[in-house]
């Protein structure tokens, strides 16, 4: 349930019920002092100045028309004019039970489930995935869960960059070594394409050559499609690898490479001459982008086709949202990639829509993020200046929570050790990339990400097995007392419980923008609650039984909160710290 949105609803119309107009809405905002108020609505004010009426004699007529009692015990109004709401306490234990017994644990507002298409990861061929492909891998693969969870049909999609020149760059460097044989390491076909890239720098005759197999390549001969699908196959089984290791749901059915739309691009040319949206100009034929100027003033264009008849990412990019739409029915895309890629998605999105290849009312999102910077805040690489890594990146976190739980526990067994590792270290990584606002840059500190105290996922899973530990030694079965009332004795006990309200609105503003930086506020805000409950409220050594189990279904609840917010942010779980 969405407490704010009841709530707002009902205020709404009793303002409209004094003659209020329809378009001064009421803000409710959570209370940091409590002792003031759970809830406060604003929004008064404004209203009043517009009526030239005292905002608390207002504010009075609204709350007599409120019909919110069994909600609320009681209303303060200001001499500002400010409503101050506390919830009833019977009301709120009654949640408890129903958030308990909800399969979704509270969100009730119903949708129309869309088809939802979310491009990210999109590792480079022929190359390991570096530190650059987190941010995208494990922020769409977040939002995938969420969309998921709240209801919509979601498409994974993988698109990676299988077709283009630096295909040719590596076939016709094989054909001049006559190298028939690629070795099956992924990191010695890294090195190949960098001595290959080099020549096609410095030697204009291979250039030329590697053009021609891009060209061949495209057209469908056998033995550039050959070592083309050999090279993607090394590549992508590496990363499934690695997608695995991160706990990302992407899998070898979702990927899906520019290859796929091979066929569309010499009939999309046609049909966009056609209709006068693109036009020849020395041999290439581009769109002009009406409205956009160079640095130098000029009016902006967007390649399609070279003058050699290599086709460009544009061309496959407006055949792959054109494909997506009339294949998997999209009614929203969301594109998970670097914010330098903004103002070229904005152009293929204009293209599609003058084309009318999705409706114009389709939603087309580039949902972009910062960059990930080392201390000195330069972009984070190795001393070298080359990319981190991504595997590195992942070896290194798992040892560094290796050492961190033999310090806490130096007889740990062996199993126990690694597998506690790999789901400490792992969690450190994404969440530390979660919690940041993906439109900024962020500073990447080890010592930070794998603290047990702050905004970390050690600190949220550490009180998550606090919580299973207390269950698992009550040995008391919960779903007896389901309607047992609950007890608020203390502030802890209500603070803790009435945060579990916002976890609908939380997930459905993510729905919107995508932005998973703040579910980790909300698990962060919750943990700091139950810690201070934990530490401060008796709870297996009560002789008071109604009362322990009052308190053991609030750590039942906190328990389903941490762990399905943690599962939504692709991090797991474990009753072992």
């Amino acid at each position: 349930m969405n407490i704010k949105k009841i709530l707002s609803e009902k205020i709404h119309k009793s303002m409209i019920k004094i003659g209020i107009p329809e378009k001064y809405s009421p803000i409710l905002r959570s209370c940091k002092k409590k002792t003031i108020g759970h809830y406060q609505v604003n929004g008064i004010i404004s209203a009043a100045i517009y009526l030239k009426i005292n905002p608390n004699i207002l504010a009075t007529k609204v709350v007599k028309y409120l019909n919110i009692k069994n909600i609320i015990s009681k209303i303060k109004i200001s001499k500002l004019g400010y409503i101050n709401l506390f919830i009833n306490n019977k009301w709120l234990s009654n949640q408890v039970n129903l958030l308990i017994m909800s399969k979704k644990l509270g969100l009730t507002t119903k949708i129309l489930s869309e088809n939802i298409v979310i491009d990210y990861s999109s590792p480079n061929i022929a190359k390991e995935m570096h530190v650059g492909h987190l941010r995208s891998t494990i922020i769409g693969d977040s939002i995938v869960r969420i969309l998921s969870f709240v209801g919509h049909n979601v498409i994974k999609s993988n698109h990676i960059g299988d077709w283009g020149t630096h295909f040719g760059i590596i076939i016709a460097f094989l054909n001049l070594k006559k190298n028939k044989k690629i070795d099956l390491l992924l990191s010695n076909i890294e090195k190949l394409y960098k001595k290959a890239q080099k020549k096609y720098i410095k030697d204009v005759n291979f250039a030329k050559k590697s053009k021609l197999y891009v060209v061949k390549l495209q057209q469908k001969d056998i033995y550039c499609l050959k070592i083309w699908k050999k090279i993607v196959d090394i590549t992508m089984n590496y990363n499934y690898q690695l997608y695995k290791k991160l706990n990302v749901k992407l899998t070898c059915h979702d990927t899906m490479g520019e290859s796929i739309y091979n066929d569309m691009l010499s009939d999309i040319i046609i049909d966009l001459k056609k209709k006068g949206i693109a036009i020849n100009n020395n041999g290439a034929v581009v769109v002009p982008i009406k409205g956009t100027k160079n640095i130098k003033g000029k009016s902006m264009a967007v390649i399609i086709k070279k003058k050699d008849g290599a086709y460009l990412y544009a061309t496959i990019d407006i055949a792959c949202i054109k494909y997506r739409y009339e294949q998997f029915k999209a009614n929203r895309i969301i594109y998970y990639v670097d914010s330098r890629q903004n103002q070229y998605l904005k152009q293929i999105f204009q293209i599609v829509k003058k084309a009318k290849y999705v409706p114009s009312n389709m939603k087309l999102e580039h949902h972009m993020f910062g960059m990930i910077l080392n201390k000195k805040n330069k972009p984070f690489k190795t001393r070298e200046g080359n990319n981190i890594k991504l595997n590195d990146l992942i070896k290194e976190s798992i040892i560094r929570a290796k050492n961190i739980i033999i310090k806490k526990n130096p007889f740990i067994k062996k199993e126990i050790l690694e597998e506690l590792s790999h789901i400490i270290g792992i969690g450190a990584i994404k969440y530390a990339d979660l919690s940041k606002n993906r439109i900024n840059n962020y500073i990447f500190n080890w010592d930070k990400m794998l603290s047990l105290d702050g905004n970390t996922s050690l600190y949220i899973q550490y009180a998550y097995v606090r919580a299973f530990s207390l269950l698992k030694k009550s040995n008391i079965n919960l779903t007896k007392f389901l309607n047992l009332e609950i007890n608020f004795i203390t502030h802890y006990e209500f603070n803790l419980v009435i945060s579990f309200l916002d976890f609908e609105e939380i997930i459905f503003k993510i729905v919107e923008k995508g932005t998973p930086h703040i579910l980790c506020n909300w698990l962060y805000n919750i943990t700091v609650l139950f810690t201070s409950f934990y530490e401060n409220c008796n709870i297996l050594n009560l002789k008071d039984d109604m009362l322990k189990i009052s308190r053991l279904k609030i750590v039942f609840l906190t328990s389903l909160f941490l762990k399905k917010g943690l599962y939504l942010l692709g991090i797991k779980t474990t009753n072992k710290i």
